[in-house]
C-alpha cells in the first residue's frame, strides 16, 4: 500500500546522499514526487508553498526537519476534514443514506461493506437496489447483501429508482429499521439524464446523509468525478475505496485539498470488513512510517 509514495519521500530524503538538502533544489523534485504520486498540481504547490513559509531564507534543511514539516503540512491538510460524527448514533430512526458514484468505483460493495458495518454493532439496515438500469446491479446488490444477511428492497430491472426507495424507507419506517442504504445507479458524471434521475432521487427521498463513493485508483479523475458530483447532485463526505491496492496513495491528500468533505470510511480490501474509519494518524503512519504525527488526531 503506497509504495510509490514511500519510494518518492525515500528519494526526497536521501537526496544528494547526505544530510541536509539545497532549498533550491527541493522545488522541483518534490513537486514532482508529489504528482507522480496522485497529488494533483495546486495540492503539490500548496504543501511547498506552506514548507517554504515555515523554512524562510534559510539555504539548506535537514533530511529529518523536512520529514517533520511535510508530515505537518500534509497533517495540517487531512485533519479539519476526519469526520468527527458518529454514524452508529445519529438521533435518527431510520436514518437514511443516499450513495454516489460511477461504475467500478467499488460504490455497490462499499453499501454492502457499510450495511455490514452497522449490522455487526446491533444496527438494522435495509437496502434499496436503486440501480435499476445496469443490466446485473440488482443481482450484484442482492448477492452481497445475503453475505451480510441484510434485506433487500427492490423492483425489476427498468423500475423508477426513486420509487423503490421511497419503498425502502416505508418498509424501514414500518418496522423499525434504524437505516436505508440507497444503492444508486453508479454513472458518469458527465451524463445529464443520469443526473437528473439523481437529483430526483434525492429530491424525493430526502437523504440525512449523502455519500460520495470515490476510487483512489482513478487518481485526478475522482478529483473531477467529486466536482461535478457537488454541483450537481451535493454530498456531505466521502468514502475512498480499493487503498488496498493504491501503490501511489496521494489521492487521499488531493481529496481532502480540493473537496473539503469529510473522508468518513476508506475500503481497504475485498472482504466485507475490509472498511475503516478514516484516520489521520493511520494514513500518516502509512506514508511516512510509524513515528507518531505531531498533534495527529
Amino acid at each position: 500500500m503506497f509504495e510509490s509514495f514511500k519510494s518518492g519521500l525515500k528519494k526526497i530524503f536521501s537526496k544528494g546522499g547526505a544530510d541536509s538538502i539545497k532549498l533550491s533544489e527541493l522545488e522541483e523534485s518534490l513537486i514532482t514526487m508529489l504528482i507522480e504520486s496522485d497529488v494533483d498540481l495546486d495540492t503539490a504547490e500548496d504543501i511547498y508553498g506552506m514548507l517554504s513559509q515555515k523554512l524562510g531564507s534559510r539555504g539548506k534543511i535537514s533530511t529529518d526537519e523536512l520529514r517533520d514539516h511535510l508530515r505537518e503540512a500534509m497533517q495540517d491538510i487531512l485533519a479539519p476534514l476526519q469526520e468527527k460524527s458518529d454514524i452508529l448514533n445519529p438521533g435518527k430512526k431510520p436514518y437514511i443514506i443516499l450513495f454516489l458514484g460511477v461504475n467500478g468505483g467499488g460504490k455497490t460493495t462499499t453499501v454492502a461493506k457499510i450495511a455490514h458495518y452497522l449490522s455487526e454493532r446491533g444496527k438494522k439496515c435495509i437496502i434499496s437496489a436503486s440501480d435499476t438500469f445496469r443490466a446485473g446491479a440488482i443481482e450484484q446488490i442482492e448477492n452481497l447483501a445475503g453475505q451480510v444477511r441484510v434485506e433487500v428492497m427492490k423492483q425489476p430491472q427498468g423500475a423508477d429508482p426513486a420509487a423503490v426507495a421511497f419503498d425502502a424507507i416505508n418498509r424501514a419506517t414500518a418496522r423499525g429499521y434504524d437505516y436505508v442504504l440507497i444503492d444508486s445507479a453508479g454513472r458518469m458524471q458527465t451524463n445529464r439524464n443520469l443526473l437528473e434521475e439523481m437529483k430526483k432521487i434525492k429530491r424525493i427521498t430526502k437523504p440525512d446523509l449523502t455519500i460520495l463513493v470515490l476510487d483512489s485508483l482513478t487518481g485526478q479523475d475522482a478529483i473531477n468525478q467529486a466536482t461535478t458530483f457537488f454541483s450537481e447532485v451535493s454530498y456531505d463526505s466521502v468514502i475512498v475505496t480499493k487503498l488496498d491496492t493504491d501503490a501511489r496513495g496521494g489521492a487521499i491528500i488531493s481529496i481532502a485539498s480540493r473537496i473539503k468533505k469529510p473522508i468518513i470510511f476508506i475500503g481497504t480490501g475485498q472482504k466485507m470488513d475490509d472498511l475503516m474509519p478514516f484516520s489521520v494518524s493511520w494514513y500518516m503512519e502509512k506514508i511516512f512510517g510509524t513515528e507518531k504525527a505531531r498533534n495527529s488526531t
